[in-house]
């Protein structure tokens, strides 16, 4: 039997939209048990990170090493540049926001219109740099060959600086034929073939004597290990995949799992991001139109405002844990 109250005039139902439970109306209350459910989601999405990392400590790829590019920079090695200006970029689209709710506060629409405008183009931008990180992780840089036994040869030259497969494979008079399901038995089919083949990296190793093989397992100096020229030519002979790039299957950075994670968390968190992105350009018409002048409330921007507080915070937590510690 639900809980009523009984005036002299009315009877009104307790969560009949009346009453604000902790001072907070239905939808304010609504978004705030959404993003700690949320919270939670990510929660357990970075202690499986950070419990994968511990395990494979050893072989854990150097973010310094993997996100080294910068828009119109091509050639240039700046690590970590560009996910911190990411980062300032999301940040100073929580501070328009805030604004942005300052301004519905004193139902100055002009200041709103404009504080959303300049939230959105900060989204925006920030999904639109996440796709361009995409686009560079899996396209890969320099390549790596992946052992029989699942391990990740990367070529470094005597100073210890990375080097492009280009740079050295040989061309072979061999022919390579893609599998393709009309064409394999059982209808099966293989991922798109390397620029390069095994033998024509070994054939171009062999051919360069000043190349030396850098493994994935980090030293004591937290450097990744660089064999003799000895050691190099026989662990190259064990090669058995050409790898550039990543995917969900193979990483020419190091540890399989850290691909799988950073297309997951990061991608989990653009979703969110894009999403933000969208219901801020609904609100942003709303508020355009006039509807929450019409209300004498702009309630809904302080509601979306949450969520994209929320979802900056998570990307500090994201920053930190992936690509600082």
């Amino acid at each position: 039997m639900g809980a009523t109250v009984t005036t002299a005039n009315s009877e009104e139902k307790t969560w009949g939209g009346g009453n604000e439970p902790m001072g907070a109306s239905y939808g304010k209350l609504m978004m705030w048990f959404f993003i700690v459910s949320d919270a939670l989601t990510f929660s357990g999405f970075l202690a499986a990170y950070g419990f994968s990392r511990f395990k494979f400590i050893e072989t854990w790829p150097l973010a310094d090493e993997v996100f080294t590019h910068f828009p119109f920079l091509h050639g240039v090695t700046a690590p970590m540049y560009y996910v911190a200006l990411m980062t300032f970029i999301l940040i100073f689209s929580s501070v328009t926001m805030v604004l942005a709710v300052d301004a519905g506060h004193q139902l100055n629409k002009q200041k709103v219109t404009i504080y959303m405008f300049l939230t959105i183009i900060g989204g925006l931008i920030f999904v639109g740099s996440q796709a361009w990180e995409w686009k560079n992780f899996i396209k890969g840089e320099y390549g790596a060959i992946e052992t029989k036994g699942g391990s990740l040869l990367q070529f470094v030259d005597k100073e210890g600086h990375r080097v492009a497969l280009a740079d050295f494979a040989a061309t072979l008079p061999e022919e390579r034929e893609q599998l393709t399901r009309n064409k394999g038995r059982w209808f099966m089919e293989e991922a798109t073939l390397p620029t390069y083949s095994v033998a024509e990296v070994q054939a171009g190793f062999e051919a360069h004597p000043d190349l030396l093989i850098r493994t994935e397992t980090i030293n004591k100096e937290k450097q990744k290990t660089i064999l003799s020229r000895e050691e190099s030519v026989a662990r190259l002979q064990d090669a058995a995949v050409v790898v550039e790039g990543a995917n969900l299957i193979r990483n020419e950075y190091g540890n399989k799992l850290f691909a799988d994670f950073f297309f997951f968390i990061t991608g989990f968190h653009g979703f969110h991001v894009f999403s933000g992105v969208v219901i801020n350009i609904i609100i942003f018409f709303n508020v355009l139109l006039g509807t929450y002048e019409k209300r004498k409330s702009y309630e809904m921007v302080e509601k979306v405002g949450l969520y994209w507080h929320f979802v900056d915070l998570v990307w500090v937590f994201v920053f930190t844990v992936f690509y600082l510690v």
